[in-house]
């Protein structure tokens, strides 16, 4: 019987030595699994430390998490993961809130818990979707910088009698990206 622990960041900016110091200074790790750099929208199984740790785990051992949303940001893939693990005979416990996944009562808290991360998880999306709609209207530009103006490169080619090319080549562009500005 085992202690496992699991933790998770969802940027690679970011990283899992805080939520993992949290849970050596509670439990005896015999083990630990992360994922860095993976959202919680991603399914459980379908990250690769996850899919490692719920490969190793087995009948008898406890598998702890910083927190319930470290586990994912989809109510559904938070409970079918639990009952997985539940099915193996691996108890689950979440350090931030305090209770055995696995039990009824843990498993009451985890549905209402993990409506709320996947609601965070929406709310999320709806400000980067907001601050991104702002930014546009007050003429932030998003993509690559363009390389050259299709008037210049339009106006360039006729002067010179180029061919696409040439063209291509004096602009430091693709043939395609020329045909593209010429049609514009």
């Amino acid at each position: 019987m085992a202690t496992i622990i699991y933790t998770r960041v969802s940027t690679k900016e970011q990283s899992v030595d805080a939520q993992e110091q949290a849970l050596l200074d509670t439990y005896q790790v015999d083990k630990s699994f992360s994922d860095n750099g993976v959202s919680g929208a991603v399914n459980a199984l379908e990250r690769e430390g996850f899919k490692a740790c719920f490969d190793y785990l087995r009948e008898g051992d406890t598998l702890v998490v910083a927190a319930v949303d470290r586990l994912g940001r989809n109510t559904i893939d938070i409970l079918n993961t639990v009952e997985a693990l539940k099915a193996k005979g691996v108890s689950v416990i979440s350090k931030r809130e305090g209770f055995d996944l696995s039990t009824p009562i843990g498993k009451a808290m985890l549905t209402m818990l993990s409506a709320v991360a996947e609601l965070e998880r929406s709310n999320i999306k709806e400000r980067q979707l907001s601050g991104i709609k702002k930014a546009k209207s007050s003429g932030v530009k998003f993509g690559r910088k363009q390389k050259a103006n299709a008037e210049e490169v339009k106006k360039w080619r006729e002067a010179n009698k180029a061919s696409l090319a040439l063209t291509a080549e004096h602009f430091g562009l693709s043939k395609a990206t020329v045909c593209n500005y010429l049609k514009s």
